[in-house]
């Protein structure tokens, strides 16, 4: 509990007060955003604004694990370096990515393509170490059983052998990560939209995590009248620790985010949040309720997928193209209607704070009616 409060508190107090100083150091960088010409008109005058602020909260958020972790004499966990492993992976797509737009001065830093094999081997990574490092109970980080609020036990792809179900469990983790961190990049399009939404979504893991830490099967003070329900995770309070520290980086990097935005948090951010997301609901046994926890991003990405489609099948079918939305992603669609950027973020976040709060309810939901 106290490396909880002190990781939280330090990545806070790193990104708030340390901001300014990457801010000054990326305008001298001239790591400037650069804004396409079929965008809003009101973005352009984001232009130049210092961008891949993904990485001070990444910094800041790693930073505040490992000293909650030294202050309160506490020891590390595989679980939480595997999700700093993640974070940090994709985070070095997005700067990759993000490098690369600053350089040429373009919308496209990597090919599509060339983002999604970066992002496959990372998770590939991440796959290959979460059913190793068992712990002296036996449990690994994940489970080779597809989970919603826990295992899923007639879901379990183990039963296709070593072999062929660690490939499953590769494939099925790779499709969590790729799709959680494109959703949270997606959702970066308004100042702070993203990294509000991401605050909703990482820190409903701080309550999951301490309530499966009290609610585990190898905690001794557990009351035996509900241990026919308890949780089989490994190092749920580490999972707790680390998203409360994610979840500090994130308001202190708020603080300089939101509107008018002084900094964005780039790919480099947005890839990395996506797979902190996924790897905590994954090691969590939380997979498919992933799915109300980042509900927004689901909405957002989706609007994509549909505008998309919609304007192939009708160019197809008629010979002309036609649009659902005004512009996808969806928040910009309700720009161009006339709401205020400030008012589509609010709202957005609203959204989301509500996707969280249904997800955690079901969370809590399964237990007492188990």
């Amino acid at each position: 509990m106290i490396a909880l409060l002190i990781a939280g508190g330090v990545s806070l107090a790193f990104t708030l007060f340390l901001t300014p100083l990457f801010i000054r150091l990326f305008t001298r960088l001239k790591w400037g955003q650069f804004i396409r010409d079929d965008g809003p008109q009101s973005h352009h005058t984001k232009r130049g604004t210092p961008t891949m602020g993904g990485i001070i909260f990444i910094i800041g958020a790693t930073t505040g694990y490992f000293v909650g972790h030294a202050l309160a004499g506490e020891p590390l966990t595989v679980s939480g370096l595997l999700v700093i492993y993640l974070m940090v992976g994709l985070g070095i797509i997005g700067f990759i990515d993000d490098f690369l737009k600053t350089r040429k001065q373009r919308s496209l830093g990597l090919g599509g393509w060339s983002k999604i094999a970066g992002q496959v081997i990372v998770a590939g990574g991440f796959a290959a170490l979460a059913l190793n490092f068992p712990d002296a109970n036996g449990l690994t980080p994940a489970s080779s059983m597809i989970s919603a609020v826990r295992d899923i036990h007639w879901l379990n792809l183990a039963v296709f052998g070593v072999v062929l179900g660690g490939i499953a469990f590769a494939i099925w983790v790779t499709l969590i990560i790729v799709s959680a961190s494109n959703g949270v990049n997606v959702a970066d399009g308004l100042d702070g939209l993203a990294t509000g939404a991401s605050i909703f979504a990482i820190s409903s893991y701080i309550f999951i995590g301490f309530w499966q830490f009290n609610q585990n099967c190898t905690n001794p003070t557990i009351d035996p009248d509900v241990l026919y329900k308890c949780y089989e995770i490994r190092d749920p309070l580490d999972l707790a620790v680390i998203a409360a520290a994610i979840t500090g980086a994130l308001i202190g990097f708020l603080w300089w985010n939101t509107s008018p935005a002084q900094i964005f948090m780039g790919d480099s951010g947005s890839l990395g949040l996506g797979g902190a997301l996924a790897a905590l609901a994954i090691l969590s046994r939380t997979e498919l309720l992933l799915v109300l926890i980042g509900g927004l991003f689901l909405v957002v990405t989706g609007s994509v997928i549909l505008q998309r489609t919609w304007f192939k099948i009708t160019k197809w079918r008629y010979g002309q193209g036609r649009r659902i939305f005004l512009m996808s992603p969806l928040h910009h669609h309700f720009e161009l209607k006339g709401w205020a950027e400030i008012t589509v973020v609010v709202r957005f976040w609203l959204i989301s704070a509500l996707f969280v709060a249904v997800g955690v309810g079901f969370f809590y939901l399964e237990w007492i009616n188990q």
